[in-house]
């Protein structure tokens, strides 16, 4: 049981680096849009989607989809970055509108993204 903690740790580190790179290579927008945080939260979704379906096919085992799907994926996600990020936008003058923009889109797209990798996952399974 112990070493399911160090495989999601593991899993987290790597995420959260995948993220920081997202964030580095994401261009800022000048309406201030969070789009490196959108970036990395819809890849994440979309990700998750494809994990989930070949875990709940048994094409990855336990430790995998801990790995990756909680470890991995929870670290390149983030909702406080999301939140943090809606917040600041809200506070700007004229921010409410980009703020509201970004969450709905975020949970929209996000959730697009994630039956997106569920439905190609079950796709390319089909082949």
């Amino acid at each position: 049981m112990k070493g399911l903690y160090l495989v999601v740790f593991i899993g987290g580190a790597l995420g959260a680096m995948v993220r920081e790179f997202i964030m580095i290579l994401v261009p800022k927008m000048s309406n201030g849009f969070p789009l490196d945080i959108f970036v990395a939260n819809v890849a994440a979704s979309f990700l998750l989607g494809l994990a989930t379906y070949h875990h709940r096919h048994k094409n990855i085992t336990d430790e995998m989809i801990l790995l990756f799907g909680v470890g991995a994926l929870g670290g390149m996600s983030t909702f406080s970055s999301f939140a943090y990020g809606a917040f600041t936008e809200i506070q700007k003058v004229n921010g409410v509108a980009i703020s509201m923009l970004y969450i709905l889109s975020s949970v929209i797209i996000g959730f697009i993204a994630c039956g997106l990798g569920l439905y190609m996952s079950k796709l390319n399974e089909e082949k």
